[in-house]
């Protein structure tokens, strides 16, 4: 049962890191901040059509992510 305890902790913790970056994400990107609008993010205007695909932010997230559970892994083999 202890089990059970520590991993509903650790997701509790993980959803609270993840709250706070969203809550950090917007408030960077909704006052013209530099999240959403890095070089090599795509962006397409034309007329009443727009098309926006955040490619070098997904990539920055994802090699950040991969770092973050890299660190936990290499803690969880001790």
């Amino acid at each position: 049962m202890s089990d059970l305890g520590k991993m509903l902790v650790g997701f509790g913790m993980l959803l609270v890191i993840v709250g706070a970056i969203l809550m950090l994400v917007g408030t960077l990107s909704g006052r013209g901040g530099w999240i959403g609008r890095l070089p090599g993010d795509i962006h397409v205007q034309r007329g009443n059509w727009t098309f926006y695909f955040p490619l070098t932010t997904s990539l920055l997230l994802s090699l950040f992510l991969t770092l973050v559970f890299s660190f936990f892994s290499f803690f969880d083999r001790r």
